[in-house]
């Protein structure tokens, strides 16, 4: 009997426009009301329909301070009472029927201000000063009664308002001026900033202290801001030059979202993640310049899921949603809790594990210390059985393994466990797998450079050699679809020549496929199977490193995005997807080992499906 799928066929859902990554991935600004006082260096807050703005200087000089307060319904400004000082580049927080500014810089009398004003929505009232006078701070907050000062480079200083007294709270992490803060008092963010040189760091506060969390992937300062944490925008700034650029916040993650419709920075914004206004600013011309950031309407959201299929009826299109490994950037993450190179690693780059490796402070040497990353943190699991380096791990963080030399040992989720070693000892060999019941082991510094040993859970079997010699190579994939990449021939003299060969796996031999385009070793790799990886980082000779990112698409070999640091000594095992791999540690000359993480995410685009 005919299946109704046969006779019928398959439909796929038809949409208007695009999926995207979540509702404010569909936001944009558009123009508003300009300010009827064009000012940069100015304060602001709240929402997109209830904005306010004051202060600020309209060409920039320090002699042309104003105070003029003007307030935004979602369609005019109108000016309202003036504030008791006029002054520039200070704090602001709550609401326009709330709030909080201090700080900034003053000509009346000259420097830096200490001086402190509420709003009810109608007038400004004196508060008690702030402890300590400076310009550059920003503001987070609810109201005028709850209120968090971030610092101002070159103090790191911070306080807590009460709606009576000024507390100092512990100090940021790194001090720097002109940050992009939303949030509460106990709740907050703060982001980028002027710290010789600008910076893209963020840090959270809890109510008590600073931790620091993921960069924004452009650094700037003088930026704007909006949003309850974990929810907020930052936006506007100077790189250098001056951008128009808004990243989202997820609460672990920041995403490039809709450009502002003019680049400049020492604006005056506020509001949420969805309703948020930005007025005034710099350059010049800009200065009255007012733009209104808004969402789709959540009926027509669509979230983009990965594989799906849809039609997009406005374009005329097919098209499926997959993660775009060609577009990814690197981006920084949370630093290893010591400089570390030659480390085994397993997992993805939220769900990664790393153990062993070499210690490389005062007292170091070879690690027995083992760790997981969830993406933003850092957190300390059982130690190895016995210290190593030169090892490679294979598996994800609940099973896996780090094998070579003369240990093996297993994971399971809480411990690690002493298994049955190696045929061939061996370390720097190439390594990769699915679990630990399942990996390979390749070449390396052993007295065979080609020979391959499989794991199933209890023993290794010799299978099939490599075609090439080599050590220091990298692997991912699983015991029956890898791809192995590079490394360096064992010769005279050591570590010479270095190689750019690759070769896949079919779980029974070695194919030789294309080569790279930068032979190297010491570096690291990531992919789930043969069709698809990247390698990263390394060395293509004994004092030259490098940064560059290559992706294995099945055939070829192309070059992405560099690291931000050329980096070698990353082998150690193999990450287990092109989209979400990690650098940790490294090494660089002399001899210098690393702490810094880099993380790697593709993001989910929209693909046009052609015929082939």
């Amino acid at each position: 009997m005919a299946k109704y799928s046969d006779i019928k066929g398959f439909t796929v859902q038809t949409l208007s426009s695009d999926t995207a990554a979540s509702v404010v991935a569909t936001g944009s600004w558009a123009s508003a009301a300009d300010i009827n006082t064009g000012r940069m260096e100015c304060f602001g807050t709240g929402p997109g329909t209830a904005g306010m703005i004051c202060n600020g200087t309209p060409d920039g000089s320090d002699g042309n301070q104003v105070y003029d307060t003007e307030i935004y319904n979602g369609t005019t400004w109108t000016e309202v009472n003036n504030t008791d000082q006029r002054r520039q580049d200070g704090a602001s927080a709550g609401v326009t029927t709330s709030a909080l500014v201090t700080a900034g810089y003053t000509t009346s009398p000259q420097g830096n201000s200490a001086f402190t004003e509420s709003f009810d929505g109608t007038t400004w009232s004196e508060e008690t000063n702030i402890n300590n006078a400076a310009q550059g701070r920003r503001g987070m907050g609810s109201s005028e009664t709850a209120a968090l000062i971030a610092s101002a480079a070159p103090s790191n200083n911070c306080e807590l308002w009460n709606g009576s007294t000024w507390t100092e709270l512990n100090n940021q992490n790194t001090a720097r001026s002109g940050q992009g803060t939303f949030g509460t008092s106990t709740a907050g963010i703060a982001s980028g900033g002027a710290s010789a040189p600008y910076v893209g760091n963020v840090e959270k506060f809890d109510g008590t202290s600073w931790t620091e969390i993921n960069d924004l992937n452009t650094a700037r300062a003088y930026m704007s801001a909006s949003g309850t944490e974990p929810a907020g925008l930052v936006f506007a700034g100077n790189v250098p030059p001056v951008t128009g650029k808004t990243e989202s916040f997820d609460g672990t993650s920041w995403t490039e979202v809709g450009d502002l419709g003019v680049a400049r920075m020492y604006g005056a914004g506020g509001g949420t993640q969805t309703s948020a206004i930005f007025a005034g600013g710099s350059p010049a011309p800009t200065k009255s310049n007012a733009e209104e950031w808004t969402t789709t309407p959540s009926a027509l959201f669509k979230k983009t899921v990965e594989g799906q299929l849809f039609f997009n009826s406005t374009t005329n299109t097919f098209k499926e949603t997959v993660q775009d490994v060609p577009t990814t950037a690197w981006a920084s993450g949370a630093n290893y809790p010591a400089p570390v190179y030659l480390i085994s690693h397993f997992g993805t780059n939220t769900a990664a594990l790393l153990a062993g490796g070499s210690i490389n402070n005062p007292g170091g040497g070879n690690s027995q210390n083992a760790y997981t990353y969830d993406g933003a943190s850092w957190s300390e699991i059982a130690e190895l059985n016995s210290a190593h380096t030169e090892h490679g791990g294979f598996g994800r963080i609940t099973t896996g393994a780090v094998v070579g030399g003369s240990l093996n040992e297993l994971w399971n989720g809480s411990s690690w466990t002493e298994s049955n070693n190696l045929n061939t000892g061996r370390g720097n060999a190439g390594v990769s797998g699915s679990s630990s019941s399942s990996g390979i082991v390749a070449a390396g510094e052993a007295s065979n450079y080609k020979n391959t040993e499989v794991w199933d859970g209890s023993s290794w079997t010799e299978v099939n050699d490599m075609n090439n010699t080599r050590a220091a190579l990298d692997m991912a994939g699983t015991t029956t679809s890898t791809i192995a990449g590079s490394g360096n021939q064992i010769s005279s003299p050591p570590q010479a020549p270095i190689r750019n060969f690759a070769e896949t796996w079919d779980g029974t031999s070695w194919t030789e496929v294309a080569e790279l385009n930068t032979g190297r070793t010491s570096s690291s790799v990531a992919g789930a199977d043969s069709s698809q990886a990247i390698q990263y980082g390394g060395q293509t000779a004994p004092t030259s490193l490098v940064a560059n990112t290559e992706l294995w698409n099945g055939s070829s070999w192309t070059e992405l995005n560099d690291l931000s640091t050329a980096t070698n000594r990353l082998h150690g095992g193999g990450y287990a997807s092109a989209s979400a791999a990690l650098k940790v540690g490294g090494s660089g000359p002399p001899e210098a080992g690393f702490n810094t993480t880099e993380e790697w995410t593709a993001p989910l685009t929209n693909k046009t499906i052609t015929a082939s």
